[in-house]
């Protein structure tokens, strides 16, 4: 309960900041304060509209958070593990990185159409080349002894990676896991703001047609919420649990 002090005072001063903010500018409508926009998050979550379109971002962001996780960890790895292969995909995966992600977007909704092979895709291509690299750096750190090991007591592939490569990349897989969801929901509400009918990000798509930055604020806080949930519940103690193992490594 201590960790939750520091957090909970910088959660109050950002209030207590926008609450200035807001009072200073005195147009509610250009910076509506803090009880303005919680009053419209308890009358879209009372509606139901805020399950239903949260419950669709969501379910994007997680459908491209392991299409990427996945591919871009494989890519990764065998990039790691093969200097050649690496020489040859490097300048690939430098270009994929600097592809800006609207473009990739618009050239999946052109190529594929507005749908959500297109959006899931659009999103995944955004997060592959980062997943790949941070896998590839770690790949490239693994211990040589403990290779050497698993060659002299002749494990197979599949219980090498198992037992040997993935304790040693967990840190790592950990690491693109949380950049990847800060990432990918933020794609997410793009790819929804171009080009679909529900989702979060098509609800500030409408909200700014009419210049409602109440609805605006309350929609995005109210995603932001369910994902610092997620990072606070479920990634960030995988990560600690994944950096306890090098830690305790002699």
């Amino acid at each position: 309960m201590p960790g939750l002090v520091p957090g909970l005072v910088s959660l109050g001063a950002l209030l207590a900041l926008w609450a200035v903010a807001a009072a200073l500018t005195g147009n509610p409508r250009r910076l509506p304060g803090p009880w303005a926009v919680g009053h419209e998050l308890f009358a879209i979550a009372a509606s139901g509209e805020l399950w239903f379109h949260a419950g669709m971002t969501l379910f994007r962001v997680a459908l491209a958070f392991v299409a990427a996780m996945i591919l871009g960890g494989a890519l990764g790895l065998a990039m790691g593990r093969s200097p050649r292969l690496d020489r040859w995909l490097d300048p690939t995966l430098v270009i994929l990185l600097n592809i800006p992600a609207l473009v990739i977007i618009v050239l999946a909704y052109i190529w594929i159409g507005l749908n959500e092979t297109a959006a899931i895709l659009a999103v995944a291509l955004n997060k592959i080349p980062v997943v790949a690299v941070i896998l590839r750096e770690g790949t490239r750190a693994l211990r040589p002894d403990l290779d050497d090991m698993a060659r002299v007591f002749a494990m197979s592939g599949p219980a090498r990676l198992r037992h040997v490569v993935l304790p040693q990349l967990a840190p790592h897989l950990a690491a693109a896991a949380r950049t990847g969801v800060a990432l990918i929901w933020k794609i997410v509400l793009v790819v929804e703001f171009l080009g679909r009918s529900n989702g979060v990000g098509f609800k500030i798509h409408l909200l700014f047609s009419s210049f409602d930055v109440a609805g605006v604020l309350a929609w995005s806080l109210a995603f932001v919420a369910v994902m610092l949930a997620i990072d606070a519940g479920l990634l960030r103690p995988w990560e600690a649990r994944a950096n306890r193992w090098r830690q305790d490594a002699p």
